[in-house]
């Protein structure tokens, strides 16, 4: 059973700097294509608007769940102070929230921490443990100093001849079409 879709063909385009690369996914995003990525061996500043790519939800989920986090462990600090075992320690309070103040951060802090990376892993769907672009010779330059733009067979506007020829009239070189 796969995690994610299969992709089944894949065109490269390798182009010569940061700035080219940057352009490039302007023009792409302005054609209409929607399942492209560019991969770069560093991050560019800009890229997820150059690529049209619409901001993350993952702070909206974290700081819910967080909440969450910290409503949960108040009220399971109040429950076992106050009504399931209630101790009369030197005068306090049955609930004395200055004693709760660092379980309740600890519990805020590690929900939120793994809501993080639970919720990083889904929307970036990983695992990815297959791409057609590991398939390909040139691609293994991408994490030193190539820059390459990948559009997946599953866009809509995908096909083979016109896209190599929209990618090569975008500066684009050494073009390959990548199967599974």
């Amino acid at each position: 059973m796969a995690l994610i879709k299969d992709i089944p063909e894949i065109i490269l385009a390798q182009f010569d700097s940061a700035t080219d690369l940057f352009h490039a996914a302007e023009k792409m995003r302005d054609a209409g294509y929607k399942e492209f990525d560019c991969h770069s061996p560093f991050p560019i500043h800009g890229m997820d608007a150059a690529m049209g790519l619409k901001r993350s939800p993952l702070g909206y989920i974290i700081f819910f769940c967080g909440s969450m986090g910290l409503l949960g462990t108040l009220l399971l600090t109040w429950w076992t102070g106050s009504v399931d075992y209630p101790l009369v320690i030197s005068g306090k309070p049955f609930f004395s929230f200055p004693a709760f103040v660092p379980p309740i951060f600890a519990l805020t802090v590690l929900t939120s921490a793994i809501t993080a990376t639970l919720g990083m892993i889904a929307i970036n769907k990983l695992p990815r443990l297959v791409h057609p672009a590991f398939n390909s010779e040139n691609f293994k330059g991408a994490s030193d100093d190539i820059f390459f733009v990948c559009v997946e067979s599953i866009d809509k506007k995908y096909d083979v001849n016109k896209t190599a020829e929209f990618l090569k009239s975008i500066g684009g070189k050494n073009i390959e079409v990548v199967k599974e």
